[in-house]
């Protein structure tokens, strides 16, 4: 954007063409209109329900199913029987597409938020006439008139300038208003919170009043430039959602492969083509975890709920796992790591040692504290409703709290004196007079900048004046100069100014924004849990430093990077350098989306605080952006993926605690799902090529994969995290969810599976046991209540790496309950007339012991296999540590 703010006023006007003292004629405004538009934000046209339902169908593992219930349907026709089979395919299709697309955000809502920030009208003037229009039709070059609690229509450069202060927060972050001053001209770059001759659309006017000439409008604005961010930013999937997808399209395309292999073996080996498609519906079905987005969206609905608990109100799904996998926190620094409150630091009494505000007063201290207390026009009121309401500048209000906790009252310090007259404090005099009637005489009482107020200099006296001045300073606290002066007659009030002289030096007093008392302790754990912690601010670089090296941010070895130096920076830079740094001060929201893109690229998953309006781009570009539910604007909080509630930093920790522990019971799933679709493939292709026929029916299948699976593993979202979760390193974006022990544990657990339900087929089909059998529908339901009761066992091998026997059985009863409950309505399929519907047929009680055997088979391998794995003597233990050993050295 064009440097506005360095150019000389005349020039500016010349530039636009326009004139500061009649404005713009209705011709140059006809043109103009044409040339640069309305002054309004676009908006993305949002995604219609048929486009995003399409992106839904459009997934492999979807397709596979989708063929599998069209030819399932045709074979249903062609045989006039066996419909239950496509139906019940088609609605766990139907199930899963509706899961997704009510996940989907909502990023459009910020979009129609910022809209609603601009002005409906404005004042301007035209052909010398003062005039209000609505804000769309302002135009490059128009003079708008600016009053105290009017919003800004437009950028623009300022003309005239009288006491006027701009609250700039929705841009920069920064709750103090900005004093504006029409005069300067500033060189080089300038963030937008130094830009003091400039207006900016969308904020408020604070205080005074001015004129200015638009130079910007609408996507050419400061607020434009956002709404284009967040109009091109894309919805980026998350880190697990790649991994599952990527899982899913493996699944499908070994489904699809495994089907054209065995239907070529089918058909060359004199197979019907209708038994062959028979045989590709079921291996779809049994490859496809249909359950398996079912399982993870009530893992993360569940996720949210406790987050709910803990202050954490989450927007999108997908972001309760992804917090749980974030290695980087971008925190805004006022009101999230810090109170958003002015507070007195330290007191200095000239003469006196300084001290902490929170220490016990002497009496002169006292004094001084009352007197900066008169010498203000804030106050703390309780409202009927026993409600405290604060009224007045930030920093007034400072004073009068401490004078508060003091056991002090504003109101009866007032009714002692007689208030006669004030100056106001301005951006040019920084300092405010007031003078109060005594019975000798008058006092004034001059508060402000040290080096605005006239004090009688004693040589000696102002060397400690400034060497306590210059140590708050360093400390980055905001220093209050405090002076006093008796005298008997006032002059007359259009000269009250003349009393501003040779004053009597009081004392100083240095305030800051102080972090939250928690927010030190939550950084710790941060860091332990492998958690970065980052200062993104508006806020000028000391003050930053101050605070983050305090909270434990600004560390030995980090650095601070300013909005101006990281402008001279190139993203390749940033991105190599960007692990050198841990505060970011006086940064724009472009920046912003710099930093967060800069730590992605290497690798690292990214959580972005943030409450204004200025935040919403770097929030939505961030792996979560996190928005503040207090002080946050309604565009910060609908770009975001998770509203803090209570605007506190602890409480992000706390919602990665939660974060993990979803993400562990997803893989808990993922690890639980795949065996039993993996056993049940392999169950398949040997069955083929063996020349065994059909081992397990479609509806079978589905029967095992909803019924076995799904109810039970749903309860595997209400699992309890480790006790050392918060220790763990947080996973790499680009790590794969699968672990060596993962992999371990699906190979050996899938073959053991697998051959158990296979040898119940064989004794079922080709033996005769009990006085049943050789039959094939024996075969078939031998093996469906074998395959269905080791896959309900299993859920109990994937709980912990622990034993069994070390497994609180308590810390998930819902789980225990349905697994056993699952078990009992498998033997009732096949106990009760119901069978006949799912082709299946009754079983001798040598057959039930025969299955019972045979299905607790799995666990038991699995449970020696754990023993194994778990000692620490274990040749493999051995070895990994030596390998792990000799990386590191």
């Amino acid at each position: 954007m064009k440097k506005w703010y360095s150019e000389n006023l005349d020039k500016v006007v010349s530039q636009l063409d326009t004139n500061a003292e009649v404005g713009l004629t209705e011709n140059q405004v006809k043109d103009r209109q044409e040339k640069y538009g309305k002054n309004i934000f676009e908006v993305e046209q949002k995604t219609s329900l048929f486009k995003r339902i399409l992106h839904q169908l459009s997934d492999v593992s979807t397709i596979v199913l989708l063929v599998a219930t069209a030819l399932s349907f045709l074979l249903a026709i062609k045989e006039n029987e066996g419909f239950i089979e496509p139906i019940v395919i088609l609605a766990v299709v139907i199930l899963n597409v509706v899961l997704a697309i009510t996940q989907e955000g909502k990023a459009e809502k910020a979009l129609d938020a910022l809209a609603d920030m601009n002005a409906p009208n404005c004042l301007v003037l035209r052909d010398g006439m003062r005039i209000s229009i609505e804000a769309t039709e302002l135009v490059p070059g128009d003079i708008i008139i600016l009053e105290t609690g009017s919003v800004v229509p437009s950028d623009a450069r300022l003309v005239e300038a009288t006491g006027l202060s701009c609250d700039e927060a929705a841009l920069t972050g920064e709750s103090e208003p900005v004093e504006k001053d029409a005069s300067l001209i500033i060189d080089g770059t300038v963030a937008v919170g130094d830009q003091k001759n400039m207006v900016f659309s969308s904020t408020v006017v604070t205080a005074g009043h001015g004129k200015a000439v638009v130079t910007d409008t609408g996507m050419n604005t400061q607020m434009g430039q956002i709404a284009g961010h967040l109009n091109n930013s894309e919805n980026l999937k998350t880190p697990l959602q790649l991994r599952l997808n990527s899982l899913g399209r493996v699944i499908s395309w070994i489904a699809i492969g495994s089907a054209f292999f065995l239907l070529a073996i089918g058909l060359r080996g004199g197979s019907s083509f209708d038994e062959m498609i028979m045989v590709a519906i079921s291996l779809a079905v049994a490859a496809v975890p249909e359950t398996l987005s079912l399982i993870v969206t009530l893992s993360l609905t569940n996720g949210v709920q406790k987050m709910v608990s803990k202050n954490a109100l989450i927007r999108k799904l997908p972001a309760v796992e992804t917090l749980g996998n974030t290695s980087v926190i971008c925190s805004d620094k006022t009101g999230t790591l810090t109170q958003n409150k002015m507070t007195i630091q330290e007191l200095w009494f000239n003469k006196n040692q300084s001290v902490l505000a929170k220490s016990e007063f002497n009496v002169e201290e006292e004094k001084m504290l009352k007197q900066l207390a008169l010498a203000s026009n804030a106050s703390i009121e309780t409202k009927e409703d026993g409600q405290i309401q604060y009224i007045g500048d930030a920093t007034e209000l400072a004073i009068i709290s401490l004078l508060n906790d003091k056991g002090f009252d504003k109101k009866d310090l007032e009714s002692q004196y007689e208030k006669v007259a004030e100056i106001p404090f301005s951006s040019q005099r920084k300092r405010m007079t007031v003078v109060y009637k005594e019975d000798d005489g008058y006092l004034v009482i001059t508060k402000g900048a040290l080096d605005r107020i006239p004090i009688v200099r004693d040589e000696k006296q102002w060397e400690k004046i400034s060497e306590v001045h210059d140590s708050y300073a360093d400390k980055a606290l905001r220093v209050i100069a405090l002076a006093v002066k008796k005298v008997k007659e006032i002059p007359e009030m259009d000269n009250l100014e003349a009393l501003e002289t040779d004053m009597e030096f009081v004392g100083l007093i240095g305030l800051i924004d102080p972090p939250r008392p928690e927010v030190k302790e939550a950084i710790a754990k941060a860091k332990k849990a492998g958690i970065t912690t980052v200062m993104i601010t508006g806020d000028h670089a000391a003050t930053a430093a101050a605070i983050a090296k305090e909270i434990g941010i600004l560390t030995e070895g980090k650095k601070v990077l300013t909005g101006s130096a990281l402008a001279e920076i190139s993203d390749v830079e940033l991105n190599d350098t960007v692990r050198n740094y841990a505060v970011y001060a006086r940064v724009s929201p472009e920046d912003k989306i710099r930093i967060v893109e800069a730590w992605q690229a290497q690798g690292e998953v990214v959580a972005m605080t943030g409450d204004g309006v200025n935040d919403a781009p770097a929030l939505k570009a961030a792996d979560v952006g996190i928005a503040m539910g207090q002080t946050g604007t309604e565009v910060a909080k609908n770009a975001s993926d998770m509203i803090l509630t209570d605007d506190n930093f602890s409480t992000i920790v706390e919602a990665v605690e939660v974060g993990r522990n979803v993400y562990e019971n997803i893989k808990k799933t993922i690890l639980f799902l795949l065996v039993c679709n993996l056993s049940e493939i392999f169950i398949m292709l040997f069955a083929q090529i063996a020349g065994w026929g059909i081992v397990l029916t479609p509806v079978m299948l589905l029967l095992i994969n909803l019924l076995g699976d799904g109810i039970p593993g749903l309860q595997l979202a209400n699992e309890q995290s480790d006790e050392d979760i918060m220790a763990k390193k947080p996973i790499k974006r680009d790590a794969s969810i699968f672990t060596p022990s993962m992999l371990n544990m699906i190979l050996r657990q899938t073959l053991v599976c697998a051959i158990v339900s296979l040898i119940a087929f064989y004794v079922g089909d080709r033996m005769t046991v009990g006085g049943l059998g050789p039959d094939l529908v024996l075969g078939e339901t031998m093996a469906f209540l074998t395959v269905g009761w080791t896959s309900i066992l299993h859920i109990f091998n994937v709980r912990s790496k622990d034993s069994i026997k070390n497994t609180s059985i308590s810390a998930n009863k819902p789980l225990v309950y349905s697994a056993f409950a699952m078990i009992a309505v498998f033997a009732l399929l096949v106990l009760t007339p119901i069978r006949g519907i799912f082709g299946m047929t009754s079983i001798a009680p040598i057959h039930w012991l025969i299955i019972v055997v045979l299905s607790i088979i799995p666990t038991i391998i699995c449970e020696l296999a754990k023993i194994y794995d778990n000692n620490p003597n274990a040749i493999h233990r051995k070895t990994y540590n030596y390998i792990k050993k000799i990386k590191n050295s």
